[in-house]
């Protein structure tokens, strides 16, 4: 793109003073051109980051060592800026139009605000932990946040009440660090957590606690700005480039692609009963299910869980034997099923219509389809069914009270946790501490659970599955199989 003039000039001031530091409020939004390419590398990029920062406060305790050092690890191999110091230019020029990019995608429904929202906060959070004292203090100045530093005469005065109210500090660190005095409806978290020291109507908050705070004035600022940007949208998307991509974002997977078909071949048929109750997430295994006792699954149960056995290693052979044979078991003969059914099943593989290679779906395809109605199987359990039901099926699947309780999701889940709250029924299924892996998709649940089962290795075609876990005596499974036989399994 070309600037000429004096609006080059202005627009290289602006943005040289703007990422002069890792950390912003984007309170200002990006002036300069950029192509469809570029808008759509950074929308992509932006989303695997805040999937990311999603991934990792599942899989750790937040703000805990071990969180850092692994959120540390995956933004920097995502090459957006995390730390002070150094001119990152081109990492914070990243950071801020992608965010922009990401408004415009999350703006859309409530669910997608309170996600966007909290994966940010999160990411801000984390970044400005990591900012040394200085450019701390540097960035409360830059965006006016006046908040008032206590003397070291009132400190010495307090000093030894400060300590008392506030976790982790002690008389050195009251002498060598910041104390911030604000009025206490401004810090109503660390007052409620009885974190600080209240006097006269302030709250003295100590300076590894003035995040709170900050962090208090960035999500007002960000849902003051995702509301704003809801009631510009519709004059975005009349644009006709920019619809599409933003449509999908929403929802876009951005994970390992399980279209290519390197398993082709690798499961026979009389296997799949076997791995359903072992390897299956629980949105498959219920599809599963409602297969072998009805012999029928309508058009959204057949495309889901369709894709997903070819995503296993399925064959087109196979997959018509597999679908002919059980339909046939119900009220569709053979001629009714090859009329009315088998071109569905070949247009799955690219072989009819358009001749589209499908791919299987993914967690958010799952999640935010077309919702199952009476008579319908697909979704995702800890989505769309019924809470109690949920937890009847997690009780006959053995899973403790507690946990139970941890893995079914609550009223205020959002769309996008779903995928998540099935990496903890993985976990209480499994008995293991860390899964060791995030889950975005179906297939990768199922590719997971393989690796555990066969302690790494590939599955080989024609392998009796309950013999290789008697053989394997570090698996934990021998008495999850049995189970399993008995009903649903989950993630």
């Amino acid at each position: 793109m070309q600037f000429s003039g004096r609006r080059k000039k202005l627009i290289g001031n602006f943005q040289n003073d703007l990422y002069d530091q890792c950390l912003q409020f984007y309170g200002q939004p990006p002036l300069e051109n950029i192509s469809l390419t570029e808008f759509e590398t950074f929308a992509v990029e932006r989303l695997k980051l805040l999937k990311t920062v999603e991934n990792v406060g599942v899989s750790c305790v937040k703000n805990s060592e071990q969180y850092t050092k692994k959120l540390d690890a995956e933004i920097s191999s995502l090459n957006f800026p995390h730390r002070g110091g150094i001119s990152e230019y081109e990492k914070r020029r990243k950071d801020h139009i992608s965010h922009f990019i990401l408004r415009l995608a999350y703006c859309q429904t409530e669910d997608l605000r309170r996600w966007f929202i909290q994966q940010e906060m999160d990411l801000f959070r984390y970044r400005f932990n990591c900012l040394h004292s200085k450019h701390k203090t540097d960035f409360l100045h830059k965006n006016n946040l006046k908040y008032e530093t206590v003397s070291a005469e009132e400190k010495k005065n307090l000093k030894d009440k400060l300590i008392a109210s506030s976790y982790g500090l002690s008389g050195t660190k009251v002498e060598e660090h910041d104390v911030y005095k604000v009025p206490f409806q401004d810090a109503l978290d660390l007052v409620r957590t009885r974190k600080v020291y209240l006097l006269a109507g302030n709250a003295y908050i100590p300076h590894h606690e003035i995040v709170t705070i900050v962090l208090n004035d960035f999500r007002t600022r960000l849902s003051k700005a995702l509301a704003m940007t809801a009631r510009s949208l519709p004059a975005v998307q009349s644009d006709e480039r920019l619809q599409p991509l933003l449509s999908h974002l929403s929802h876009a997977y951005v994970g390992q692609d399980y279209s290519i078909q390197k398993n082709i071949g690798k499961i026979s048929l009389e296997q799949i009963d076997a791995l359903s109750g072992k390897s299956f997430p629980l949105c498959m295994r219920h599809l599963h299910k409602a297969l072998r006792e009805n012999h029928h699954l309508r058009h959204g149960g057949r495309m889901q869980y369709g894709l997903f056995l070819k995503g296993i290693g399925l064959t087109l052979e196979q997959a018509l034997q597999f679908w002919r044979s059980e339909f046939v078991k119900g009220k569709v003969d053979a001629d009714k099923f090859d009329k009315a059914y088998a071109y569905s099943v070949r247009h799955m593989f690219g072989k009819e219509g358009k001749r589209t290679d499908y791919t299987p779906y993914s967690c958010m395809k799952v999640i935010l389809s077309n919702p199952p109605s009476q008579g319908d199987y697909h979704g995702c359990p800890f989505r769309h069914s019924d809470p109690e039901l949920l937890k009847q099926k997690l009780q006959n699947y053995k899973v403790s009270p507690s946990g139970i309780n941890q893995v079914c999701p609550t009223t205020s889940t959002h769309l996008t946790r779903f995928s998540t709250v099935c990496v903890k029924g993985f976990l209480k299924l499994n008995l293991v501490e860390d899964a060791g892996f995030s889950l975005n998709h179906p297939n990768q649940y199922f590719t997971e659970s393989q690796k555990f089962l066969s302690g790494g290795r590939d599955i080989k075609k024609e392998v009796d599955m309950s013999q290789r876990s008697q053989e394997n005596p570090a698996s934990l499974w021998s008495l999850k199989m049995e189970l399993d036989r008995q009903g649903i399994s989950a993630k």
